[in-house]
């Protein structure tokens, strides 16, 4: 579709309410996607990252454009072409913000690994905050062929926290038959920016796909992340961690979509919240009818760390088949008084004491993480959020 069709699709498409039951928790009044300059190019200071971390590729977008640093022998690591014959394959053009995206966006990024490759070390993309009353419209499309193996890093960050733009990103990945891939999207961006990410992957037969979203940045918005298990015997494994704090708001919609038979997935989010900060989590775990002998996994807990924080969280499950095992989880809880006392009780302050049973909290997530520096990062991320005593 070409891309003035797009934006009039775009155009047409209602602004999402709390009357809308995917938006019921995340009110966008106030928001005009328009009144942000589209993809302003001028280059900003440029993305302050979250890890230190050797790397095969490396990629940095901000608004003066996208700018392969250094790129891997073997694979296409490159600027992405609109005319690819998979772009837009997996995240169509039916909602109001992948629509925007589609229709506007102008840096992009093509990741092709052949047949049997095998990378030692991650590819890293490096993405800025959009300027103050800017638009970044970024977009990753990743094709894993069959038996290849690579880890692939996605930072969003901020050189400044109290940038007020619009990041709206689109990432589309396709782990072919025994492939194995590792994807990390970290975001971090700044307080006052309003960020829309639409992330979808396809794993094929045999295939595994290990999957790490941190969310610590950005004032409000939505991000989606959605699995097909496309062929038998598929594995995705999705692992989240997020932390808000003043008046953030963060909002995650996960899809577990089961088409083929004997596949799995498995599904951890945990989330901290502070101050007057507020989250939702909304995860559906849906079994097409041929997929029998599913074993798929869901859970989301969050742990408040003032009695303003606020946490919505809805699992849900939809299935079609009758011979699977599905189970989910949910939790809202306070700090344990208790283990808190405990802790000052034998000399701790209060923020390190509250640092302490974040840490324990968040365990059981971070060792899951693979990638020993990004595991780091994320650890440390969500203990410098709360402040020194």
């Amino acid at each position: 579709m070409r891309r003035a069709e797009l934006l009039e699709r775009y155009r047409a498409l209602p602004m999402p309410t709390t009357t809308d039951e995917s938006w019921r928790f995340t009110d966008l009044k106030g928001f005009d996607p328009d009144a942000f300059v589209q993809n302003g190019h001028a280059p900003g200071p440029g993305p302050r990252t979250m890890l230190e971390i050797d790397v095969a590729g490396l990629a940095t977008v901000d608004g003066g454009g996208l700018e392969i640093e250094r790129a891997p022998e073997g694979i296409r690591f490159e600027l992405l072409d609109e005319s690819h014959p998979q772009l837009g394959e997996l995240v169509a053009a039916d909602e109001k913000f992948a629509a925007q995206n589609a229709a506007q966006w102008e840096h992009g990024l093509l990741v092709h690994v052949p047949k049997g490759v095998v990378l030692e070390q991650p590819l890293y993309v490096r993405v800025a905050n959009p300027p103050d009353g800017e638009a970044l419209f970024w977009r990753l499309l990743v094709v894993a062929e069959p038996g290849s193996r690579f880890s692939l890093i996605e930072d969003l960050s901020a050189p400044d926290p109290e940038l007020a733009g619009y990041s709206n990103a689109v990432v589309e990945l396709f782990v072919g038959q025994d492939a194995r891939v590792e994807y990390v999207s970290l975001q971090n961006l700044a307080r006052e920016t309003w960020h829309f990410a639409s992330h979808r992957a396809r794993v094929g037969r045999d295939a595994e796909l290990d999957w790490v979203a941190g969310g610590f940045g950005s004032k409000k918005g939505k991000i989606r992340i959605e699995n097909d298990l496309a062929g038998q015997g598929a594995t995705s494994r999705v692992t989240g961690a997020y932390f808000a704090d003043g008046d953030q708001h963060l909002d995650y919609d996960t899809l577990q979509e089961h088409q083929a038979p004997n596949t799995t997935s498995d599904f951890a989010f945990k989330g901290a919240l502070r101050d007057e900060a507020t989250a939702v989590w909304r995860g559906m775990i849906r079994v097409e009818p041929d997929a029998q002998k599913t074993n798929a996994y869901q859970e989301n807990r969050n742990l408040l760390l003032s009695p303003k924080a606020h946490a919505d969280s809805i699992p849900g499950l939809e299935i079609q088949a009758n011979d699977v095992r599905c189970t989910h989880g949910a939790t809202v809880s306070q700090v344990d008084r208790e283990q808190l006392f405990y802790a000052m009780a034998r000399g701790l302050t209060q923020s390190d004491a509250e640092r302490l049973i974040l840490r324990g909290f968040f365990q059981d997530v971070l060792d899951r993480i693979e990638l020993e520096p990004v595991r780091e990062a994320l650890g440390e991320a969500l203990e410098a959020r709360i402040p020194q005593g």
